[in-house]
């Protein structure tokens, strides 16, 4: 009887010692499988709001961010800019935004919350090109009647300061307007609708 115990024993740190080794494999194999299931630190980035900083974007200046992989315009429009809109909606395709991809609370005139600024995606909804800003209006080689805005030079297409595409251009409807709200008065979120 004495002979037992001694053995019950190390087959007791024996069974101990392997159960303790087992579980740390355990932990150390399901952690890596755990976490690979997470979504990387890039698919996070690029469906996460972007923060847009409108403190130093003077009036007229346009500021490009990346959000999901795409350029969104940021326009702080000028007053002058504002009154250029109504001034030309016989010139557009789609004046009303009707046909747009835009949330509801930019389905206005100025297509945006706030009319000083602008939020649009800057992808030519005709091919994919990205347009260029170019704010100055009568430009010779766009057209005398370009009133200032976006203009992509990979086939012609043109949009106002509102992303409203005129009439005559390959691009069939207006720039796109992502989700977005103020998060602040000197800052946006790009990626999220306004809370209700």
């Amino acid at each position: 009887m004495s002979s037992a115990k001694p053995m019950d024993s190390d087959r007791r740190l024996w069974l101990t010692a392997t159960t303790v080794a087992g579980g740390a494999g355990l932990v150390a194999t399901a952690v890596p499988f755990v976490s690979s299931m997470a979504p990387s630190e890039r698919a996070r980035a690029l469906g996460a709001p972007v923060k847009v900083d409108l403190s130093g974007i003077k009036p007229g200046e346009l500021k490009t961010v990346d959000w999901r992989g795409q350029p969104v315009f940021v326009l702080r429009r000028s007053r002058e800019m504002l009154e250029s809109l109504s001034r030309h909606d016989d010139l557009l395709a789609d004046p009303g935004s009707r046909r747009s991809d835009q949330p509801s609370y930019a389905a206005n005139a100025d297509r945006s919350i706030k009319p000083e600024i602008a939020v649009m995606v800057g992808i030519c909804t005709h091919l994919g090109c990205i347009p260029t800003f170019r704010p100055t209006p009568g430009a010779p080689d766009i057209g005398v009647s370009w009133p200032g805005g976006f203009y992509c030079p990979c086939h012609g297409s043109k949009f106002d300061m509102a992303g409203r595409v005129f009439k005559n251009v390959p691009a069939p409807t207006n720039l796109v307007v992502p989700p977005y709200h103020f998060a602040f008065d000197s800052s946006l979120l790009i990626g999220t609708d306004p809370k209700t």
